[in-house]
């Protein structure tokens, strides 16, 4: 059982997720996996107290996978979301990945 806390920050709408430094971060790189139950239910607390506080919507604990170090999102919507829209590569996160491996 792996699984990572999201949200869509209120403000501007981008999806986040809740990095071990208790922010929410723009990037799943860093974001603060729950292995076992007790961090599950941790996260969902922490999810609760964030939207009651205004600061998030949307909020949802997922499933992923670790592979080499790296988060990867199970389901399909989350892995976009993670990632950035789908119908324009020069936009949104996967642009920053091609900009820089493109130098």
């Amino acid at each position: 059982m792996m699984k990572v806390l999201t949200a869509n920050r209120l403000t501007d709408g981008v999806a986040v997720w809740l990095g071990a430094n208790g922010r929410w971060l723009e990037r799943i790189d860093h974001a603060l996996i729950a292995r076992h139950a007790d961090a599950v239910e941790a996260l969902e607390q922490a999810g609760r107290t964030a939207f009651n506080d205004n600061r998030v919507v949307d909020v949802a604990v997922i499933d992923v996978d670790e592979v080499d170090g790296e988060i990867h999102p199970l389901r399909l919507r989350e892995r976009i979301r993670a990632s950035g829209p789908t119908f324009r590569s020069d936009l949104g996160k996967q642009a920053e990945f091609k900009q820089a491996s493109a130098a």
